[in-house]
């Protein structure tokens, strides 16, 4: 089965800047994403419970968006994290897109949705 791109929305009282610092530093994303995080050579290493995870950066842009890719995983599929802004409303966005099984994307928004939590708790955006 080939897993499928979705992409989820989440407003954040933010600026672009500070969002960008959780979302592409080892530091930041230690904070809400992984339990460890270290970065070397364009690689990050993400470990959870004992459990470890390598992602390289296919592509960035300052305060617009990181894109990683998990060394273990088909060279088409990604997860991106990327600021947008309303130009209704000029409200911070936070744009995740990531793949996943059909059957599975609606347990992997859950889980998305609870590290988004997580991360504007420690941004002070609840």
């Amino acid at each position: 089965m080939s897993k499928q791109l979705y992409t989820l929305e989440y407003p954040v009282r933010c600026s672009p800047s500070i969002l960008y610092e959780f979302l592409s530093t080892p530091a930041g994303l230690q904070e809400w994403f992984a339990d460890r995080v270290d970065e070397r050579d364009n690689v990050f290493y993400f470990s959870w419970n004992g459990s470890a995870q390598r992602a390289e950066v296919l592509e960035s842009q300052d305060e617009k968006f990181i894109r990683f890719h998990w060394l273990d995983a088909p060279k088409e599929e990604f997860f991106e994290f990327s600021i947008e802004k309303s130009e209704i409303t000029n409200q911070t966005i936070l744009v995740v897109k990531d793949f996943a099984e059909k059957k599975e994307v609606k347990d992997q928004s859950m889980l998305w949705d609870y590290q988004v939590k997580d991360l504007f708790h420690r941004i002070g955006s609840n």
